[in-house]
């Protein structure tokens, strides 16, 4: 796949700096425990775009940083990676802490700070796009009415809207009934979520919509208007290291397949192909991809 500016993948959400600790043996409460701690970029609608990119797809990615060394370094990580940041800058960088356990699961502590704070983005942005993923996590806040506009363009010029259910924990705090509303009112064409975000949020069935749910290592279930229209295997991995963006990776993976032409069950296989790369790297990264390093 190569970058083609007519087919551009704008990914809008999160920019963030994850700090992941592994530690090295059972949590003991209460004194020190030997841990490894990277930092790294992080945020889900960042991450699918980082991702996509590798795989050669053209993208551009919407967001807010703090005014500060660390988003700078972060926008930065985004422009190396062959992402088109259009990034506003003003306040303090969020921060996600991240705890990985030895089966590879990770408990996270999330601090959106700026990124939370998205609005008032110009139409120039969003314009031009022929795929927009959105995450879930920014119908919480302000950028809310940046999601809904983006919808709007979207359909006008006849484009993709991808949302990605995000969290359990966010489905709780907006109310389910009240998140599936706000879901559906962005009429997406394609809804990702695991299964407790599927039943939780009642998202197996959304009129004119694709809902994707994965169940880990169970095989993954396509619905077309609330059926299930097919089932897709999900290939072993011998060597979880850390779940951490495995979602953004399939949904990268996805997304970048369905603009190259690919029907829902081989954008799945897609999608699998490149989460299984990254469960097997710590922290949302790719050692190695088709057009080089773009982690570590």
């Amino acid at each position: 796949m190569t970058a083609d500016s007519t087919r551009t993948l704008v990914c809008i959400g999160d920019l963030v700096e994850d700090v992941v600790v592994w530690s090295d043996g059972t949590t003991r409460s209460g004194t020190d425990n030997p841990a490894r701690i990277r930092r790294s970029r992080g945020g889900g609608a960042s991450n699918v775009a980082v991702f996509a990119s590798s795989l050669g797809t053209s993208v551009r990615f919407i967001g807010r940083v703090g005014d500060d060394p660390a988003g700078g370094a972060l926008v930065r990580d985004l422009a190396t990676a062959g992402v088109d940041a259009r990034v506003q800058r003003e306040g303090r960088t969020g921060t996600i802490v991240i705890l990985v356990d030895g089966s590879g699961e990770r408990t996270m502590f999330p601090d959106r700070a700026a990124a939370a704070e998205l609005a008032d983005v110009p139409d120039s942005w969003l314009a031009g796009g022929k795929a927009f993923h959105i995450s879930a996590y920014s119908l919480a806040g302000p950028a809310r009415s940046v999601l809904c506009r983006a919808a709007e363009i979207a359909r006008a010029e006849d484009a993709i809207v991808s949302v990605d259910a995000s969290s359990v924990a966010l489905i709780d705090s907006i109310g389910p009934a009240a998140f599936r509303d706000l879901i559906s009112s962005l009429r997406p064409t394609y809804v990702f979520a695991n299964g407790t975000e599927a039943d939780l949020g009642s998202l197996r069935s959304i009129p004119g919509t694709t809902v994707v749910v994965k169940n880990g290592t169970q095989p993954t279930e396509i619905h077309v208007d609330g059926n299930k229209a097919a089932t897709v295997a999900v290939p072993s991995v011998d060597d979880v290291r850390d779940t951490t963006g495995a979602g953004d990776a399939f949904a990268a993976g996805f997304l970048s397949a369905v603009l190259d032409g690919a029907g829902a069950v081989e954008a799945v296989e897609a999608g699998h192909d490149l989460a299984r790369r990254v469960l097997s790297e710590p922290g949302a990264t790719l050692t190695t991809n088709a057009k080089g390093a773009i982690g570590d």
